[in-house]
């Protein structure tokens, strides 16, 4: 199968990654290299990469919190989809856009893992896309039943193998190239 790939950085703001009150999410230096990583390789072969950010942090915390992480800044002609809901796909054009592109295949990293990753990743599969969830690429803060090391080590072995028909979810770390898709020799 012939695949277009589009690398999707979900939630990576600075109010998230660095976190207000010692609430920053786990690992959050690797977190930003691994991702900042993936952008500059996926620019350097001219796939294209989409930031998805949450107006609710500008809403709690502020513009400065609002922003998408300085090292991982949008380039003027890379799309930024602002979303109200968990779900990146509800109330946005990211689907209308991804479709515009071609992708069938879609990257994602970013923040928070349970709520945002979680909720983009099962979403993508229902609207036909496969998805490469990158392990070491997401992140999220503690809550009061788990810490974030454990909330995504929960999620890397929840999502890896989900489908939803035909289309589903492999957990993928960043050392491999996460932007080729591998779905096809699990079919």
């Amino acid at each position: 199968m012939n695949h277009k790939t589009a690398l999707l950085v979900i939630d990576a703001q600075v109010g998230i990654i660095e976190g207000t009150n010692n609430d920053s999410v786990f690992a959050k230096d690797s977190l930003v290299h691994t991702i900042q990583a993936l952008i500059e390789q996926a620019r350097t072969r001219s796939i294209p990469v989409l930031f998805v950010q949450d107006e609710d942090v500008r809403d709690g915390l502020g513009e400065e919190a609002f922003a998408i992480h300085p090292s991982l800044s949008p380039l003027p002609n890379e799309p930024v989809v602002w979303k109200r809901a968990t779900d990146s796909f509800h109330g946005t054009d990211l689907h209308e856009q991804l479709q515009e592109l071609g992708v069938t295949h879609l990257v994602i990293t970013g923040c928070k893992t349970e709520y945002c990753i979680d909720s983009a990743c099962r979403k993508a599969t229902t609207l036909g896309y496969d998805v490469t969830l990158v392990k070491d690429g997401h992140s999220t803060s503690d809550n009061a039943a788990l810490r974030g090391e454990q909330i995504v080590a929960h999620h890397n072995t929840c999502l890896h193998g989900l489908s939803n028909l035909h289309p589903f979810i492999i957990v993928r770390p960043s050392e491999e190239d996460v932007l080729v898709p591998s779905h096809d020799s699990y079919r």
